[in-house]
């Protein structure tokens, strides 16, 4: 049993292999948090000793103990209003004006299996694979009943987290806030490690230690947004890549969130997460029930690396249910940055036998295909061919390109709607906008309303025809700007602050149907790049497209960033032309590659005006991403070299057995004078005998003098590490294979 009670102690204490998370059940019914760190066996209230703090007043019941007190004590689920003054977890209304939240327990429950959450995106189990607690908590003032849903992954080293709070009374209930998880550590020092940035320079890590009061992560975007991630980490200040305390907290939702972390006056931390409250308010009719999103919980006590590998495995066995989740993918083509507007059939066509000639699987035709769409000003929602372009439609484009040996994606963005646009000119009520205001205009569109249900059988009548009718394998999913003007012509006043919420829930439910009826296609997700790179969207996405930024300098570090909570299988990355297009920097051909390698790879520029020798290199990435694909996609990574004082970064790709191991290296930055290169590998075995079988420099000025050794024992390689020469030029890379001699 992963899940223990102890009656007498009146603890319940939830293990996974490496760690131990427990409460307690206190005397009047507050759960109280006890513990969650290494595996370890013991009944942890000794730690809280009654003190009396000044101002910090005590339950009624205990009113002679003045060393009780909620705002003292660790909580599993903070109320509100009830003498804790730090973060509240959840915030009630009814009818008449009473506020606030005691919540006590009245009953728990262990059952095999997973708990599942009605309508939104949550990790998956077999009933052997994991077991569920629920402990139910209530607040007799209000007859709310709160379940709080935890899911335990004991193999996986990870605890789910979620929500359900029930109106269990006579009177209508305002929930004003309903976060999915509370955190309090009352010990030690803590620093918050989060990943900021915005459009074209997402997911920037940024460690910050702690100060008194409140530090907020959140979005207001109604999206999880280019600006900050879904994901946290809490470390301890001596925490590394190798050692250290370290809990990780990742929201599984992709529209507006809040992350607040509190130190407070005695020195604890509170972490609070989940849907962002601001502008929020869900009405309960009596006995409707309401469902947070769910949090993926991890420990790790040997530092980020670990961390990182937990949230890795996890998401591609319990998170991501495509079919592609952990196999391999087609190598793509993408039109964007090679026609934008500017295409007619002949040229795709074109551009798809140049396609061919690189070796590559697949031509993604971008934007402009459909209605009159010959800039971003217009035809969002006229999801038909535009037949001045594509005569006869997609059907006749397709065959063409398939008779090439190709298959075929599309672009498309079902969640927006142009004002100049037959869609719009039939239903205005369609778009998202307050009564009485011009609405903000992003890329000059608007927003569908998802809330509503004959929008979304509109969406799905149009896009699941649009699949059963064309050989389409590949699906990229954009969405092109934040929500503003939240406003549903469906909902009466009193339901206006569900806005946001139900967007998502309506989100959610297009997707499910789709991705479920066509199974056999690939969806990607994109957001203007990652303005929706989160863990809800990877339930639907096997892989979301990075970031709009496909510079290589640039890039590498968003995906470094990714790649503290999510796998590289997640990451869609493209060689694309130089000077890019985002930055206007050159880059080596084959760095541009070298960057790429991280996940799903394609490319993004012109065959057509590849010279000879360039094309060859092309089809020498493409044959070598294709050896490398198993190793890169569900190997483990390691961040080698991130930042800091060195002009370079290195990552690493080692095979779950310690066979084989890819390492990338790119020049971020030129010192002068240069240095060789040194760094140390990690994640092999020490004893194992490794031999270089390839490696490759790229935009090097000239050729590196480097005689390496023919084999190396892989304790040399993790703790003597490697040294390679100076590499001059415009941002030269290198990468190396090693295999395990036998």
């Amino acid at each position: 049993m992963s899940i223990v009670f102890d009656p007498n102690r009146r603890t319940l204490t939830l293990y996974t292999r490496s760690t131990a998370y427990q409460m307690q059940i206190a005397p009047l019914g507050h759960l109280l948090h006890l513990y969650y760190g290494i595996r370890t066996e013991g009944c942890f209230d000794y730690l809280y000793l009654s003190r009396d703090v000044g101002f910090s007043p005590n339950p009624y019941e205990l009113r002679q103990d003045r060393g009780w007190s909620l705002d003292t004590l660790p909580q599993e689920y903070s109320g509100s209003d009830t003498g804790d003054f730090r973060l509240s977890s959840l915030e009630l209304r009814t009818e008449d004006g009473l506020h606030g939240a005691d919540l006590r327990y009245r009953k728990h429950e262990i059952t095999e299996g997973k708990y599942a959450l009605p309508g939104l995106p949550a990790s998956f189990a077999g009933t052997e694979e994991a077991e569920t607690l629920t402990v139910t908590l209530g607040d007799e003032a209000t007859g709310a009943e709160v379940e709080l849903l935890y899911g335990v992954f004991a193999e996986q080293d990870v605890i789910t987290r979620a929500v359900r709070v029930t109106n269990g009374g006579s009177r209508r209930l305002k929930l004003e806030k309903a976060a999915s998880l509370c955190l309090d550590l009352p010990f030690g020092q803590w620093e918050l490690l989060h990943f900021h940035g915005c459009h074209t320079e997402e997911r920037q890590p940024q460690r910050l230690g702690l100060m008194d009061g409140i530090q907020t992560v959140s979005s207001r975007r109604g999206a999880s947004g280019h600006q900050h991630d879904p994901f946290v980490i809490l470390c301890r200040p001596e925490t590394t890549e190798d050692c250290g305390a370290c809990y990780g907290l990742m929201l599984v939702y992709s529209g507006s969130h809040r992350t607040d972390v509190e130190l407070d006056q005695t020195g604890s931390v509170r972490a609070v997460t989940g849907i962002n409250h601001e502008g929020f308010c869900w009405l309960l009719e009596p006995g409707e029930s309401f469902y947070t999103p769910e949090v993926i919980l991890t420990f790790s006590a040997q530092g980020l690396t670990a961390l990182s590998h937990t949230y890795h495995g996890f998401i591609r066995r319990q998170l991501c249910r495509s079919r592609f989740a952990t196999s391999p993918r087609p190598l793509l083509l993408n039109s964007w940055e090679t026609t934008y507007f500017d295409f007619d059939a002949a040229s795709v066509v074109a551009l798809a036998r140049s396609t061919r000639d690189l070796g590559l699987d697949m031509l993604v035709l971008d934007d402009g295909w459909f209605g009159r769409r010959t800039d971003d000003k217009r035809a969002l929602g006229d999801w038909f061919a535009n037949e001045t372009r594509l005569p006869g439609g997609l059907a006749p484009l397709i065959r063409q390109i398939k008779e090439l040996g190709l298959r075929f994606g599309l672009w498309i963005e079902p969640e927006m709607i142009s004002e100049d646009s037959d869609l719009y000119r039939a239903h205005p009520d369609w778009a998202l906008r307050l009564p009485g205001r011009l609405p903000a205009v992003g890329r000059d569109q608007l927003v569908l309303d998802l809330t509503r249900r004959d929008v979304r059988e509109w969406l799905y009548d149009t896009l699941s025809a649009l699949l059963r009718d064309h050989d389409i394998a590949y699906v990229k999913w954009d969405a092109n700007r934040s929500l503003t003007d939240l406003y549903s012509a469906s909902l009466p006043p009193e339901r206006q602050g569900e806005t946001a919420h139900r967007y998502m829930l309506g989100l959610y439910d297009l997707l499910e149907r789709l991705t479920s009826e066509f199974p056999q296609v690939l969806f990607e997700g994109c957001s203007g790049g990652g303005g929706r790179f989160d863990a809800g969207m990877l339930c639907y996405f096997p892989q979301i497209w990075c970031s709009d930024n496909t510079d290589p300098v640039s890039r590498i570090g968003i995906q470094l960033g990714a790649s503290y909570g999510y796998p590289v299988s997640a990451m869609a990355n493209h060689v694309s032309a130089s000077p890019n297009h985002q930055t206007g920097r050159s880059a080596p051909l084959g760095t541009r590659a070298v960057a790429a390698m991280s996940g799903s790879f394609g490319y993004e520029l012109d065959p057509r005006s590849l010279s000879e020798e360039e094309a060859a290199e092309c089809r020498q990435q493409i044959a070598q991403y294709r050896r490398f694909e198993e190793l890169i996609l569900n190997g483990r990574l390691y961040r080698l070299v991130t930042a800091g004082s060195e002009p370079f970064r290195v990552w690493q790709f080692v095979s779950p057995d310690r066979q084989e191991t890819l390492v990338n290296l790119i020049i971020t930055d030129h010192k002068a004078p240069a240095r060789p290169l040194h760094f140390s590998l990690k994640g092999l075995a020490a004893e194992a005998c490794y031999s270089l079988d390839e490696y490759h420099f790229y935009g090097c000025l000239n050729e590196p003098e480097w005689q390496p050794a023919a084999s190396f024992s892989g304790g040399a390689l993790m703790y003597g590490g490697l040294t390679l020469p100076v590499l001059s030029g415009d941002h030269p890379s290198a990468q190396l294979f090693f295999r395990r001699i036998p």
